[in-house]
Formats: structure tokens, sequence, C-alpha cells
């Protein structure tokens, strides 16, 4: 029986969008994890690793070559659009108006993890198997200890829509402190990605880029609304192209697209409607092809004691740095350890930072294997440890509050009866 290209290409997305579906739903998965989490893991398992490696025939059957190309080029779009929705919904004025805070949380909680996961790349660069083909070892690891330093701000907005503490005080201070780790993350990754032979090209990109992004906002702004989703995607492919001619890879032009835009442009829940049909549409396609570059060529041991070793350097750093921010600014008891943990959040941001880092060569497809083990395994956490902590959190604070009330009632002076004499001169 012959089965056509188009037949196993949807094949492959009844696979995609059924299975970490009804793992989601079946387990009663919604109280640790939104279902995005559940389809990174899914992706990791339909990949050569697991699914390959058990059942190579029914691998090889539906994942041909054109469908992992049909494939590759949704999640390439995908991937691209949700990159840039990120990039708009950075709200750097909030942050510049906040800075000594923003800047000590955002500083601490980026430094310690990466010096961590620095660190932990330089045990693991001791043998060999992690230095890609066209990677210098400074490159690993600085790109090791960045993914030990990620926050993905996306992520971590559907963590704590979760929780219901986005549009809190706390929810806001926290996408304060990582979207100013995100711009760190694209700066660094712009310094890694630095081709001293194409280094014209990427200067000319830079000097380009900014006339025409004061341009960009001049038209997008003055468009309707409507006029600005379309103005924006073709901005967007307009600078993933030019980034990629430079050498920069898309994705850090797809980044930069969405920051130079003000959120205020966009309705607030036109942008999380936007964002969600990404998420549901073709971001699951993302996830399975980056399960699709998976690799235990060292054995799968020697990758997870890997993964391990990162994830320690990275949730204790976050943790850490979160910490001494707390203390140097006089938080409430509690506030740095559910900052910490919140940060964690990783996929998505680490996986397209990872990616990039494969697509250029500097890491290998077992280095790979090890980051996204870890940014599943930190984000994985995330939601179970930061409930119960975050209970407590309000339970404390609503206390506190009713103490305060009942303080500055017995406080407050006794009100005249109507109709009191009134004493005279």
């Amino acid at each position: 029986m012959h089965i056509t290209t188009t037949e196993l290409f949807l094949i492959a997305l009844l696979v995609i969008f059924t299975l970490p579906y009804l793992v989601w739903r079946l387990l009663g998965q919604r109280s640790w994890a939104p279902l995005v989490v559940v389809q990174i893991v899914g992706g990791i398992l339909l990949g050569p690793g697991v699914l390959g490696a058990a059942l190579p025939e029914v691998y090889t059957l539906v994942f041909t070559d054109k469908v992992i190309t049909a494939l590759n080029g949704i999640a390439w779009w995908a991937v691209m659009m949700f990159v840039w929705i990120a990039g708009i919904e950075l709200d750097l004025h909030e942050a510049w108006a906040k800075r000594r805070e923003t800047g000590t949380v955002a500083l601490l909680a980026l430094i310690v993890p990466l010096g961590l996961g620095a660190g932990a790349a330089a045990v693991l660069l001791a043998t060999d198997g992690w230095i890609g083909p066209g990677g210098a070892y400074w490159q690993v690891l600085l790109g090791i200890g960045m993914a030990c330093a990620v926050t993905a701000l996306p992520i971590l907005i559907l963590f704590m829509e979760n929780m219901d503490i986005l549009r809190s005080n706390l929810g806001q201070r926290i996408l304060r402190y990582a979207s100013l780790d995100d711009v760190a993350i694209w700066a660094v990754l712009a310094l890694i990605l630095l081709d001293w032979e194409r280094v014209t090209r990427q200067v000319g990109f830079l000097l380009v880029f900014i006339p025409a992004a004061l341009l960009a906002r001049r038209v997008i702004a003055a468009a309707g609304e409507r006029d600005r989703w379309i103005l924006g995607l073709i901005w967007l492919i307009a600078c993933g192209l030019a980034a990629d001619w430079a050498g920069l890879h898309y994705m850090v032009g797809a980044f930069l697209s969405g920051a130079v835009l003000d959120s205020r442009w966009y309705k607030l829940e036109h942008m999380d409607a936007f964002r969600g049909t990404v998420l549901m549409t073709v971001m699951p396609v993302f996830f399975l092809s980056t399960g699709l570059r998976t690799s235990w060529d060292m054995g799968g041991f020697g990758v997870l004691a890997a993964a391990g070793l990162l994830l320690v350097a990275s949730v204790s750093g976050k943790l850490i740095g979160v910490q001494i921010a707390g203390r140097l600014l006089r938080w409430e008891p509690g506030e740095a350890t559910i900052i910490g943990w919140l940060l964690q959040t990783k996929a998505l941001i680490m996986i397209i930072f990872a990616n990039i880092l494969l697509d250029k060569q500097i890491i290998t497809s077992t280095t790979f294997t090890a980051l996204l083990l870890m940014a599943v395994g930190s984000t994985m956490l995330t939601m179970p440890v930061v409930a119960p902590l975050l209970s407590r959190y309000r339970n404390i604070r609503s206390k506190t509050a009713e103490t305060a009330g009942v303080a500055a009632e017995a406080s407050a002076p006794a009100a005249r009866p109507v109709g009191a004499a009134q004493g005279g001169g």
C-alpha cells in the first residue's frame, strides 16, 4: 500500500497534536504544567532518541525527509512569530522607570546562574563530544552558561496566568526582571554568533536596522490596529531574512523586530489571543522538530548526567542570585524564593537559543540534548514547587493585612457624636 507524502504529513500532524493532549487530559497534568510543557516532552519522545530507537520502522515510515522538511518550514515560521510577540511584550519603559530594583534583580538572576553554568560547562568540556565543528571553546562555555541563566518569558507568562498572579504587583515585578534578562540573552547570543568572516554584513545589518526600525515604528504606529498586525508580520519577515543573510540567525532578527515595537499599540486581549493561537496551532510542530534533533550518541547515562549537572547549576544559581537581590532590596519573607523559582522557566526560549547554537554547529547534538533535558526539567519543577509557596505567601499577607486593619481601627480617634455640644470661646 502506497502512502503519499501528504498523507504521511497529516499522520505526523495527527500524532503531534493528539498524543500530548491525551496525556495532558487523561493524567490530569493541569495542576503542574500547561499543555505546552507536555508537548515539549512529547517532541522528545517522538524523536530518534526514543521512538526512533524503540520502533525504528514506524519512525522512518512516518518521518521521511520530505515530511521533516515540510514540518521544519512550519516550525521556522511558528517560532519566528512566537519570538516576535515575546519581543513586543517586553515592557522596557517600566523596567527603565524602576531601573535600580529591576537592574539589581535581573543582573544577579543572570550573572550567578551564568557563572555556575559556565563552571558546569568547563567540567563537561574536559571530555570530547560537546563542542561542534563550527564552535570555539569560549563560545560553547558562554553558550551553556547562558542557557543555564535563561528565563523563558512566554512560558513564565503562561505559568503566572495559571496561578492568577500575572496582573498582580508581584507578577508585574517578575515580568520586569525577566524582560531585562531577555534582552541580555539575545545580546549574548549576538556576541556568540559574531562571525569575523562576515562581520561586514553584520555591521551593515545593525547600521541599516536602526533607521529601518525608526521608520517601521512610524508606519506601524500610524496604521489602524488590524493593519498593524499585518505590517508587523511583514516587518518580522524582513528582519528575519536580513539577520539570517548577515549571519546572525533569523531568530535574532525576529526578536529585534518585536522588541522595537510598542506593546501599547496592540490591545492586550488581542496579543494574548495571538500568542495562544500560535501556541495551539503551530508551535507543537516546532516542539516535534526540536525532538527530532535530540541525540543520545554518547550513551543515555552520559547525557542524563550532563543534564543533571546543568540542572543543579541552573536552579541553584537562579535561587542564589535572587536571594541575594532580595536581601539587598529588603523584600518580604518568601518573595525571593517564589520569584527565584518562577524565573526557572526555561523551555521555549532556551530551546530556541540552543537550536541556534546547534544550527551554527557551535554545539553538538549531544550537548543540545543535555540542554533540552535541563530546560524541560527546570520548567516542570516550577509549578509544583511554587504553588504551595504562593499559597503560604498569600495567607501570610492576608493575615498581616487583617492585623494592620484591626490595629488601624483601634488607634483611630472616636467619632464625635452627632449633635454633641460644641465648645465655645
